[in-house]
């Protein structure tokens, strides 16, 4: 997973002309501008309400748990409510930091036609808890939190980071890209919109155990 913008695309022209001289030099074509990778309001408003619908969202699936719900196993090889939660919140924070890593990396607008497509991809694929995929070690829960509250204020944070950059950036997020293991080239706008829906896949999950029937009353 290791692996900001400026201006309008434009095909710019200069004409010179010696003095004296009785007809023009020749014209030569200038280089095309970078096409733009600044964010359009539409794709900038669609991504911050997603992370705020998705955070919402979240925090109300695990708001007012007895410690008996939080840590609640329907089957020894599941997690609970605590340990999908922890996931959650540390997956927040690396993908957060592959996107800062991605936009300190040089712009390649060549790689914009293999990201092409895969907003709707990201938003309908990755929430679609009938697609089972294994957490990559480093983003098991392991308990890195003392409290609970310590896992809220961590992927809050997290999560207010993206949400002030989304509104105030004029980075050329559509430029820079990082690969993912199964989607391959991905911009970093992709990649933020992705922590959004894993958000969602994985809250998804939290109702699934609160929906057990050996779920604690309370």
């Amino acid at each position: 997973m290791r692996t900001i913008f400026l201006a309008l695309l434009a095909v710019a022209f200069s004409t010179t002309y010696l003095c004296g001289q009785s007809s023009p030099a020749p014209i030569k074509p200038t280089k095309p501008a970078v096409p733009s990778g600044s964010l359009t309001k539409e794709e900038r408003d669609r991504a911050v309400d997603y992370l705020k619908q998705t955070q919402k969202d979240f925090l109300a699936a695990i708001e007012g748990l007895s410690d008996a719900q939080w840590k609640f196993k329907s089957a020894p090889d599941r997690w609970s409510v605590a340990e999908v939660a922890e996931h959650i919140a540390v997956t927040e924070d690396t993908i957060w930091q592959v996107v800062s890593k991605i936009m300190k990396s040089p712009a390649a607008p060549e790689k914009r036609a293999e990201a092409q497509g895969k907003d709707e991809t990201i938003l309908t694929m990755i929430p679609d808890r009938s697609r089972k995929a294994q957490a990559p070690e480093q983003l098991r829960p392991t308990g890195r939190w003392a409290t609970r509250a310590d896992l809220v204020k961590a992927y809050d944070d997290t999560r207010g980071q993206e949400i002030a950059y989304l509104t105030g950036t004029n980075d050329d997020l559509r430029n820079h890209f990082g690969d993912h293991p199964f989607l391959k080239t991905m911009d970093a706008y992709q990649w933020i919109i992705f922590n959004g829906a894993h958000n969602k896949r994985h809250t998804a999950q939290i109702l699934e155990v609160k929906a057990d029937p050996n779920f604690p009353k309370s």
